[in-house]
């Protein structure tokens, strides 16, 4: 996978960094090289940080397996969507238009909006821009209050951080769960949240803790969430008796092994609904035999 971030004048370091450094993680975890392009339309970009960078003035070749970023910029009271010209913003169209995936952080919502590629999607910046988003886009449903926005391979997010967090959110659903929180650890991220909660996800909420054999029992779970896995295989494949296992991970985690691979099945099946997939379907695919114990867990009655 190629990965264009399309750099604009004062573009802020971390909207652009951390996209970068969760991508180029991953594909180091699993042993692809995931090539990182930076384009531009001059061959220098002076961040708003102060650091000059040199970028690539023309596009790669992309694919729909690609994915193009607009990182955001200074905005204050001088914000310009026009910092893309007209000719930048057609081919990130063109690259949606061809299957292909966009996304934005920050202030990079308005280069988008300017795009037309919001017109009647649901969308979110920074919460300093969003009153201006919705005033400049009216035909754009802005999102106030959330970390990041899905919509139909149109990604956006809230500011500067978050990027990050839109980021591993990406990474798990092209990779799964288990790479993203490899990913989340490495960077040494401790509160990757998902998009419609300011509250960490449930694949980083509880790595908050030290216990190699809680770290080890997780990453199993996380990697097989969708499949049975009574406590007794866990214990074999850690290599610990049950009871030993039980009492590592609830000491860690704050729950039996079973309730954390529910919550995250929870977690998984809500992002699945809230992209518009049945609730029937949804249980099927996190894995459920149907959506009883799916509607209970969403009930808080399970």
């Amino acid at each position: 996978m190629r990965i264009v971030f399309v750099v604009a004048p004062g573009v802020h370091l971390l909207d652009l960094a951390g996209p970068a450094q969760a991508f180029a993680t991953a594909g180091e975890l699993v042993g692809e090289s995931w090539e990182c392009v930076y384009v531009g339309e001059t061959a220098t970009v002076t961040s708003h940080q102060g650091l000059v960078m040199q970028v690539e003035t023309s596009w790669p070749g992309l694919t729909e397996d690609d994915l193009v970023i607009v990182p955001g910029w200074r905005a204050g009271g001088n914000l310009h969507a026009w910092r893309l010209s007209r000719p930048t913003l057609d081919r990130i169209v063109a690259h949606h238009a061809e299957g292909g995936t966009v996304m934005s952080v920050c202030a990079g919502a308005f280069a988008l909006a300017e795009s037309g590629l919001l017109n009647g999607r649901r969308a979110t910046t920074h919460h300093e821009l969003q009153d201006e988003l919705a005033r400049r886009y009216p035909s754009v449903s802005v999102v106030r209050d959330v970390l990041f926005v899905t919509a139909d391979r149109v990604h956006t997010s809230a500011g500067i951080a978050s990027g990050i967090d839109l980021s591993l959110h990406v990474i798990g659903e092209r990779l799964g769960p288990r790479i993203a929180s490899q990913v989340a650890r490495a960077m040494v991220v401790f509160a990757g949240r998902s998009g419609t909660e300011p509250q960490a996800s449930v694949l980083l909420r509880y790595r908050h803790h030290v216990d190699e054999l809680a770290h080890r029992t997780q990453d199993i779970i996380d990697e097989r969430y969708t499949q049975p896995l009574p406590l007794s295989v866990l214990a074999r494949e850690v290599g610990a008796s049950e009871r030993t296992v039980t009492r590592a991970f609830t000491r860690a985690v704050g729950m039996t092994p079973l309730r954390y691979q529910q919550a995250l099945r929870r977690e998984q099946a809500d992002l699945l609904i809230a992209s518009g997939a049945p609730i029937e379907t949804a249980a099927r695919k996190v894995g459920f035999e149907d959506a009883r114990m799916l509607r209970r867990l969403r009930q808080g009655v399970a």
